[in-house]
């Protein structure tokens, strides 16, 4: 037993020795640099573990020594120039004389400390004039000119210069402040945040404790901004702040990154990972009730809710610090994916499915460098049941997934920008296939539907883009019709009356697609140059059965005939859906019924499955 005890002895002095000895040597060498005054030099020891925190510690103790030693140092040699100095507080009273100030006066620094510049009044001037000297001094900063002061032997000089360096350090503060803090909101900006959440991440593991980031953005604030003017928007902003330090305790950290988005810090949270969530719900609650609440800007009042996500940090001392930012900047899309206006946690399948919709992105990338898109198209018939036209619609041949429907990666494009660069290859397609029809007489009559993404069409240069397509292709600008969506109608309608009609000028033709489920205003729909609406498909699948889509149908037949506009129907699918639309005027017919989209080829083959009724359909019981 005792030499079992004796070993283990021997093996833990071993151990400690071991580990300690870093730790010892650190401190000696602290110890010598300031009992030596040498000017600090950071350590070069790194170790993964608390001893290498600790060490981390006498390095950062070590700098903030040697940035104040210099200061100091600066500080020190300025004031003992050959200039009279006197420091004095903001009552004007004495804190501190140069050397060169006990020379020139007489006076030693024990009996002008405490004392006021009247200590120096030689009688020679009136009170209006030291008045004008204070005035100047307090509302420029300084004061030159010519004064009489008295030693402390009685004797009466001449001085020149006063100073005052209170605006200086002011401006110092201000500087500060600019690099940690937010001007619009007063709150830590991304710089301070992410060297708090350092501190919290380090904190939150030697504490076996965990913590949580809460990103918060606001919902359709830009729609605000835009609408109310910046200078509200500002205002709303600041008051989000303000609403959400009343969130969270002292300790923790509310933090603006930019624009409408912010970031809480909270700290020393529970060890267990469902206590620490539940914790974070409660605060997550707080913020939806605090930022739910009407806003008062100006004579505005509005609402402006926030989707929020959530992540927790703190149980791997090895993560990227930059990790918990992001994927609580992950949840917080889920947030909005969810329906805006509620908090998320951080959930990993999101993580896979964002690095899938990166590796997508870098891949359709490629596929518009290396010509992996192609057109296929569906048939557009018309009340005779001849073919009338055609819609393009994009495919992407990808090489290991195969072929692609737009449904798979157009809200990529959206999300990415590359919806520019697509739909000019899409309108320059087709516009070349409309070219090739044109030689051949079977096929001369026919037209081309492209579809026009919102974010297309409110490009600057966008007419220019299309009629520069059209005099590359040498395609009939009557042949093509971009079916626009009625999203396009939210923002700046001038702007699309404006390009629609210079391209309708030329003689491009348009359709309103997918009418009737979106925007739509009848006082902007009557001056849009349109030549076609589109009845969506959500209102055919069912009109035979549902009295509601068969009444909106009549309707948009009716309103689209009172407008002067054809009106062409989608998603048909069966003979008795055809009927039914051609008997309440319908004028045009595209679906499954006529041919699924394919290869142009294809379209030479379309027949008219079946003879159109030409009686007046009943409405559905």
């Amino acid at each position: 037993t005792l030499l079992m005890s004796g070993l283990a002895a021997v093996l833990t002095w071993a151990m400690l020795r071991r580990q300690l000895s870093p730790l010892l040597s650190a401190a000696a060498e602290v110890a010598d640099q300031l009992a030596s005054q040498r000017p600090p030099h950071p350590l070069a020891i790194a170790r993964p573990d608390e001893i290498g925190e600790l060490i981390g510690g006498f390095n950062r103790l070590l700098m903030t020594l040697a940035q104040r030693d210099e200061s100091l140092r600066i500080g020190a040699a300025a004031f003992e120039c050959q200039l009279g100095m006197i420091i004095t507080d903001a009552d004007k009273v004495i804190l501190q004389v140069n050397r060169a100030f006990c020379e020139i006066t007489g006076y030693g620094s024990e009996e002008a400390v405490g004392q006021t510049p009247r200590l120096l009044k030689s009688d020679r001037h009136d009170p209006a004039f030291y008045a004008a000297i204070w005035t100047s001094v307090t509302q420029t900063g300084g004061w030159q000119g010519e004064i009489w002061n008295r030693r402390k032997s009685g004797a009466v000089y001449h001085v020149g210069t006063f100073a005052d360096i209170s605006a200086r350090k002011t401006a110092e503060e201000t500087i500060l402040s600019l690099a940690f803090y937010d001007v619009l909101t007063g709150l830590p900006n991304r710089r301070l945040l992410m060297d708090r959440l350092a501190q919290a991440v380090t904190a939150a593991i030697r504490r076996q404790r965990t913590g949580a980031l809460l990103f918060i953005d606001l919902d359709d604030f830009k729609t605000l901004n835009d609408t109310l003017g910046h200078d509200q928007g500002d205002l709303l902003l600041a008051q989000v702040g303000a609403r959400l330090k009343t969130c969270v305790r002292e300790c923790d950290t509310v933090a603006r990154l930019g624009g409408d988005e912010f970031v809480l810090l909270v700290e020393n949270l529970s060890a267990d990972a469902v206590d620490a969530a539940k914790q974070v719900q409660s605060v997550g609650e707080k913020v939806l009730a605090a930022l739910n609440q009407v806003y008062q800007l100006g004579s505005h009042a509005c609402l402006c809710t926030p989707s929020i996500g959530a992540t927790l940090f703190g149980d791997d001392q090895y993560e990227n610090l930059h990790e918990p930012l992001r994927r609580a900047d992950l949840a917080m899309y889920q947030a909005k994916a969810a329906g805006r206006n509620t908090l998320r946690f951080f959930d990993p399948r999101l993580q896979a499915d964002a690095a899938a919709r990166a590796i997508l992105a870098t891949d359709l990338r490629d596929a518009l460098a290396h010509g992996q898109l192609l057109l296929h198209y569906q048939p557009q018939m018309n009340i005779a049941g001849h073919l009338a036209g055609a819609e393009a619609l994009v495919r992407w041949q990808h090489p290991q997934r195969g072929l692609m429907s737009p449904g798979e990666f157009i809200g990529l494009a959206e999300d990415t920008g590359l919806i520019l660069p697509l739909g000019v290859w899409v309108l320059e397609a087709a516009c070349l296939q409309l070219a090739r029809w044109a030689r051949h007489s079977g096929m001369a009559q026919i037209g081309v539907a492209v579809n026009i993404s919102a974010m297309q069409f409110h490009q600057a240069d966008f007419v220019a883009q299309v009629l520069a397509v059209l005099a590359a292709t040498n395609a009939n600008p009557q042949r093509l019709k971009l079916e626009l969506t009625e999203s396009l109608m939210i923002t700046n309608v001038e702007d699309v009356i404006a390009k629609m009609t210079e391209l309708k000028r030329h003689g491009v033709r348009f359709s309103l697609d997918d009418f009737g489920t979106g925007y739509s205003s009848l006082c902007y729909l009557k001056r849009l140059p349109l030549d076609q609406l589109k009845i969506d498909q959500s209102f055919v699948r069912d009109l035979l059965s549902d009295p509601n889509d068969a009444a909106i149908a009549r309707t948009i037949v009716t309103l689209g005939h009172s407008l002067n506009m054809e009106v062409i129907a989608e998603g048909v699918e069966s003979a008795a859906q055809r009927d039914f639309l051609a008997g309440i005027g319908c004028d045009a017919f595209q679906g499954y019924f006529f041919g699924r989209p394919g290869p142009q080829h294809l379209l030479s083959e379309v027949t008219n499955p079946q003879p159109i009724a030409t009686r007046q359909c009943s409405e559905p019981s």
